[in-house]
């Protein structure tokens, strides 16, 4: 299998790159302090990939229970050799099998960009959450400048493949209350946006 055939969550998480593995340090230090804040016992990650955000979790002991869905097949078998101590289930974010509260913390890292139907998976992970949900995307129009001036996805204007939605804090703020969610806290840990909010 060639390395433009991984997924490409694997591939960030992987890369040799310095300023692409800065990024994502500074990203986990945003995401991990705020949800120690939280104090969270229960945490599903919703669109988990193969799992690299979970096991940061499990490491720094933030949750006692700590599960993942995950729609790629493939990309679980590869968290199954990556991290064979996580708990992964195949599903979708548009029907997570769980019931009404089920967990206290639901974060959802790098998917919502990819959806084509936003709303409804942020209706359905505020059905799972008995209080919190953290949710991130790329900050647009800095994250496509970013990549375009490292010379990263030229031909779309520094574009992700599959990134269909684009926010800024405000838009993406806008979007959430429109579906029910309360924002309470705003990241930016550059080039990303990260929200913190509550039923």
């Amino acid at each position: 299998m060639t390395k433009t055939s991984l997924p490409t969550n694997l591939v960030k998480h992987t890369s040799k790159n310095p300023i692409q593995k800065f990024l994502i340090n500074n990203f986990y230090v945003s995401l991990t302090s705020t949800i120690n804040d939280l104090f969270p016992i229960t945490i599903l990650d919703a669109g988990c990939g193969e799992g690299f955000t979970m096991n940061k979790l499990t490491q720094l002991k933030l949750g006692k229970k700590i599960e993942g869905v995950e729609y790629s097949k493939e990309s679980i078998e590869y968290g199954k050799k990556l991290f064979p101590n996580l708990i992964i289930k195949q599903g979708s974010v548009y029907d997570l099998p769980y019931k009404d509260d089920s967990f206290d913390l639901v974060i959802c890292t790098e998917v919502l960009e990819h959806l084509e139907e936003p709303a409804k998976a942020l209706r359905e992970m505020l059905r799972v959450t008995k209080k919190y949900l953290i949710l991130s995307v790329p900050s647009e129009p800095l994250f496509m400048l970013s990549n375009f001036l490292r010379g990263k996805n030229l031909s779309r204007f520094g574009n992700d493949e599959g990134h269909i939605n684009h926010w800024n804090p405000w838009s993406l703020k806008k979007l959430l209350e429109k579906n029910g969610i309360k924002v309470k806290k705003t990241l930016l840990p550059f080039p990303w946006i990260m929200i913190v909010g509550t039923k």
